[in-house]
Order: structure tokens, then C-alpha cells, then sequence
């Protein structure tokens, strides 16, 4: 079993900037790719960015693209979130999520592609 904590989260000035951590607690093997979701009060959870580490592809939702970069490793299991630019409406829980299996069936911004979930970390920009 894997075991992900997110770290970073916090209040941060609409315009600022924020960088989030994760990465995998104890021993496990190379995950397919890791991403990040968030969860606004009220919302969905949504799809923010994600990275295959195989060949380095990442993806962005469209709400984030030119302002969210993500970065890591995948043989260590870490994966960040460079979040710049920040708007009130990125206000919510982020997750970082790992992706071990790769099924085709499934796309990157799926949630059920995944396996393991972190916790959650707030991150709350303010106007």
C-alpha cells in the first residue's frame, strides 16, 4: 500500500504565488504518473495537472494552463505543483493523486485512473 502527504498549502494573496508538495511514504515501486486534483466547497473534484513520467507528457486543465506547472520524479514517487498567478477561484483542497497501472481506458484526468490519494491540503488565495 502507498501513502501519499501533500504539503505546502496554505493563504496566499490573489496574484501570488504557492508550490505544493507530495510525495510517497515508505518503500514503493515507480509510479505510471501523478497528478493533482482540487476540491472547491460545494464542487466537484476536478482534474488540475498530471504527469506520465514514462515519457514526460503532462497535462493541464484549461483553467490552469500558462499559470500551474507540474514537476518530479517518478522513480521517488514526488510530485509538485508550481502555482503561480493565483486567483480566488483556485481556492480549494488540493490532492495529490499516483497513477500505477496504466489503462488505457482511463484518461489522465480521470480519478479512477488513479490508486492512491493523499489527504488533501488547503490552499485558500485571498482578494
Amino acid at each position: 500500500q502507498v501513502q501519499l502527504v501533500e504539503s505546502g498549502g496554505k493563504l496566499v494573496q490573489a496574484g501570488g504565488s504557492l508550490r505544493l508538495s507530495c510525495a510517497a511514504s515508505g518503500r514503493t515501486f515507480s509510479s505510471y504518473a501523478m497528478g493533482w486534483f482540487r476540491q472547491a466547497p460545494g464542487q466537484e473534484r476536478e482534474f488540475v495537472a498530471a504527469k506520465s513520467w514514462s515519457g514526460g507528457s503532462t497535462y493541464y486543465a484549461d483553467s490552469v494552463k500558462g499559470r500551474f506547472t507540474i514537476s518530479g520524479d517518478g522513480a521517488k514517487n514526488t510530485v509538485y505543483l508550481q502555482m503561480n498567478s493565483l486567483k480566488p477561484e483556485d481556492t480549494a483542497v488540493y490532492y495529490c493523486a499516483a497513477r500505477f497501472r496504466r489503462r488505457a481506458e482511463y484518461q489522465m484526468q480521470n480519478p479512477i485512473a488513479y490508486d492512491y490519494w493523499g489527504q488533501g491540503t488547503q490552499v485558500t488565495v485571498s482578494s
